[in-house]
């Protein structure tokens, strides 16, 4: 199961108290005293792990908790620190503070880690409060708790394009022509109910890594239907794949279908309409698509070197969507 959002419970150790104690040996008279300190709290440090790609754990364990500091003995003997708690999430995971929804940290690169919530310091022993005026001191410290939040983890998927349109545009089958990437593919809304990745090899050697959107429907900005859920994921892509059915076969209108997707994406974000981005004019291999593709080209102002007609079904011209994905994401050396 894809799980991209979870709520945790923090809970860092709290320190050892401090020892009250005396030396008492037969020959050492007035040994004095010899409590030792409280061991200090664990914290618990959160680390970004490629071989992690769901937050599904913390579904069925929302609260952690740090081991706390043993409390000090006789003899100066000082606690054991409490173990830390080390919690490994997938890369591209944003911890949030609940209560202010601040960003805590934003975890984008593996082998990434962060002290979330910092243990407790362990109390003082009597020893600690010997002096030329006291020397028998009979107090010690409590050990200081340790730190407590409740965190929001969400996680956004690090691909560098994405493909995006309504339900049934044919985003899963692009994706299964062009990369290795398996996705169930049907003729019903919400066949893709979660993002999936492939990668594509490139004729220079390069891979890119492409995600299978879910499908997104009108008002998703306002989280209809998966909304921010859907939303969510293509803030980190570099670019779009912007899929429109051409054939119009659920009665939708290409250049509506067009304008209402940019139209959701700005309005959750005015960034993600700004990103580089390509259309796959799909099911051109069905017979409305010719007209409907020169209508699109008329009503919408996209570049024609921005449109690539493909028939996903039959393979065609996905070997120049290839090439035209490759070129926005890499137009440093576009093969020179």
């Amino acid at each position: 199961m894809f799980v991209d959002w979870a709520k945790v419970y923090l809970k860092a150790g709290s320190g050892g108290n401090g020892c009250v104690s005396f030396r008492r040996e037969k020959y050492v008279p007035r040994g004095g005293p010899d409590g030792g300190d409280g061991g200090k709290g664990g914290d618990i440090l959160i680390v970004a792990d490629r071989s992690i790609a769901t937050l599904l754990d913390f579904q069925y364990r929302p609260h952690l908790k740090a081991g706390n500091g043993q409390h000090g003995r006789g003899k100066a003997c000082t606690g054991k620190n409490g173990a830390d708690l080390l919690v490994r999430v997938p890369v591209g995971t944003v911890v949030r503070d609940k209560l202010t929804g601040k960003v805590i940290h934003d975890f984008v690169e593996d082998g990434d880690r962060r002290v979330i919530v910092r243990g407790g310091g362990g109390g003082k022993g009597n020893k600690r409060f010997a002096g030329s005026t006291n020397r028998a001191p009979r107090k010690a410290e409590s050990g200081m708790p340790g730190e407590e939040a409740t965190a929001i983890l969400e996680l956004k998927l690090i691909a560098a394009a994405g493909l995006v349109g309504y339900p049934n545009a044919g985003k899963s089958t692009i994706l299964s022509k062009i990369t290795k990437a398996r996705s169930k593919i049907a003729s019903y809304p919400f066949t893709t109910l979660a993002p999936v990745l492939g990668t594509l090899d490139t004729d220079d050697y390069r891979t890119i890594v492409i995600a299978d959107m879910p499908g997104l429907i009108d008002g998703a900005h306002e989280n209809r239907g998966l909304g921010h859920a859907f939303l969510r994921h293509i803030e980190r892509t570099r670019a779009l794949i912007i899929v429109v059915d051409m054939a119009a076969v659920d009665g939708r209108e290409p250049v509506e279908d067009y304008k209402s997707l940019m139209r959701e994406l700005r309005l959750h974000d005015e960034g993600l309409a700004r990103k580089p981005f390509v259309v796959a004019a799909n099911k051109m291999d069905l017979s409305p698509s010719e007209e409907n593709l020169r209508l699109f080209r008329e009503k919408t102002g996209v570049r024609s070197d921005k449109i690539y007609p493909i028939s996903a079904v039959k393979g065609t011209g996905l070997d120049n969507l290839k090439k035209g994905i490759r070129e926005i994401l890499l137009p440093q050396d576009n093969g020179e």
